[in-house]
């Protein structure tokens, strides 16, 4: 496993559309052991592959909560060319975060309930239902396989803020 960098707003990378994965093989098992060491290290609960420079349609999840002791036992998971089914006309609002746009975080609608299919990492095609944190979280990724950013969800005024806040922070590091 290797951790990888992360890429931040306004790297033109990130709106870019990734391209299907065609077979899991041994490079997209490391691909997305890669990704959970930098999700982890970020931290973070969501990262697609776009996100550390890689176009494909790959993304890692753990939303794992608690336990009664107070201990989290992680939850990994993968999806592999994932897509949304359905959705519900019912919406749910949820405060939402990007790892390319650090320490920004702005209250987004979506619908509360998806339904997604996805290829596993044994090349198995899956179909679930998702709601609350996990509709969300499914959403927002799949979301950055499409080059779309929870800030596109804002107004205008506040979207060319935070976008004009990142230009500028990314001149000065230059």
């Amino acid at each position: 496993m290797a951790l990888r960098e992360i890429i931040i707003l306004p790297d033109k990378q990130l709106r870019l559309v990734s391209k299907p994965i065609e077979k899991v093989t041994s490079e997209i098992r490391k691909l997305a052991d890669d990704m959970f060491e930098t999700m982890y290290d970020a931290p973070g609960i969501g990262l697609a592959a776009i996100q550390i420079a890689q176009p494909v349609r790959l993304i890692t999840m753990d939303l794992a909560k608690p336990n009664p002791d107070g201990e989290t036992k992680p939850e990994p998971r993968v999806f592999i060319n994932p897509a949304i089914i359905a959705s519900s006309d019912e919406l749910s609002v949820y405060e939402e975060g990007c790892l390319s746009i650090p320490e920004y975080y702005e209250e987004v609608e979506r619908p509360a309930k998806v339904r997604v299919r996805f290829t596993d990492l044994d090349g198995k095609v899956h179909e679930e239902d998702a709601e609350g944190l996990y509709a969300t979280c499914i959403q927002h990724e799949i979301d950055h396989l499409n080059g779309v950013l929870f800030v596109d969800y804002l107004s205008k005024l506040k979207r060319d803020r935070v976008i004009k806040k990142f230009e500028k922070a990314a001149k000065r590091a230059e």
